[in-house]
């Protein structure tokens, strides 16, 4: 079964959240039969551990994550490989996939362009 995260830094305020969580809502929308899940790195629960805990549990084998960073800063650089390498020897039975960094996706900086360049009404 395929597991999906979204993972983004985090918040302490809890409106920051939002278009986080809708990223995941749009996921399992695309694909009902995908675990999906959000995790932070900090000021947010759940954490990557606790996130990727809960849906092993729940029976993925799979585990892709998405990092929301809009860049390979520190945190998608270095900081997301290091638990990305203890998850997969916590799990050794599910194999994880880090996804690049949501930013650096030809697809969405083309739509970023696109949205601001639009005429609203």
């Amino acid at each position: 079964m395929l597991g999906v995260i979204v993972f983004a830094h985090g918040s302490r305020d809890p409106l920051w959240r939002l278009p986080v969580e809708s990223v995941a809502q749009q996921i399992a929308r695309s694909d009902p039969a995908a675990a999906v899940s959000c995790a932070y790195l900090e000021l947010c629960e759940p954490d990557m551990a606790t996130a990727v805990r809960q849906m092993v549990e729940g029976g993925a084998t799979r585990v892709r994550v998405l990092p929301l960073f809009f860049g390979m800063g520190k945190h998608a650089r270095e900081d997301l490989p290091v638990l990305m390498k203890d998850l997969a020897e916590s799990h050794p039975q599910v194999r994880f996939e880090q996804l690049p960094a949501a930013g650096e996706d030809p697809r969405l900086t083309a739509l970023l362009a696109k949205i601001a360049l639009e005429t609203t009404p």
